[in-house]
């Protein structure tokens, strides 16, 4: 049986995001698009949650094993889903403390790419911090890409909490992580999902 990858977009975005696409390309051109899977995610934490676990079960019932990828926002519900169920996870540019980050969107807003006009209130501040994962358990399963540019979170941060993960740390870029196209190889095979050069 062969693997698969969840990929989870960040705050306010969607599977039309420029690394969903970027990822969804690269492996539609080499025949593995069966193996991706690209959710859009609900707005609220608690709804978000409970959809990526029964993506993730999805999954599980059709391959061997299942990865997860995530950026920014997406990156804290891959952690969680990563320290659930052991599984390997990429996190891009990831959000540590969202419910901090996140408090000066609370209000109405509009999806980057759908323009849909959605409410972010108080309460999924209070789920995104119930939600949140204090040790990660088994580094060696993470792959944390960071860019030093990132205009929306300090990736000092991230440093931080995922001491001891393999990281790959790019001076400049920004927070949609410029140049993601060539590091997909990487990040599969990271994933099992395709087998390193030899």
């Amino acid at each position: 049986m062969s693997n698969a990858l969840l990929y989870l977009h960040g705050f306010n975005s969607s599977p039309a995001s420029y690394k969903a696409q970027a990822l969804q390309s690269f492996m539609r051109e080499r025949g593995l698009e069966a193996q991706l899977s690209l959710p859009e995610i609900m707005p609220a934490p608690a709804e978000a949650h409970q959809q990526c676990l029964a993506e993730y079960r999805r999954l599980q019932q059709q391959f061997e094993k299942v990865a997860v990828a995530g950026s920014s926002l997406g990156g804290f519900y891959a952690t969680v889903l990563a320290e659930r169920f052991g599984c390997r996870a990429v996190l891009i540019n990831p959000a540590v403390r969202p419910h901090i980050l996140l408090e000066k969107y609370i209000g109405e807003n509009v999806n980057y790419h759908s323009a849909v006009r959605w409410q972010f209130e108080p309460v999924h501040i209070e789920q995104l911090r119930s939600l949140d994962v204090e040790i990660i358990t088994s580094p060696e399963r993470y792959l944390v890409m960071l860019q030093t540019g990132d205009e929306t979170l300090d990736y000092r941060d991230a440093i931080a909490k995922y001491t001891g993960c393999p990281m790959l740390i790019e001076q400049g870029g920004d927070h949609s992580f410029s140049g993601f196209e060539q590091h997909i190889p990487r990040l599969l095979e990271f994933c099992d999902i395709i087998s390193a050069n030899p």
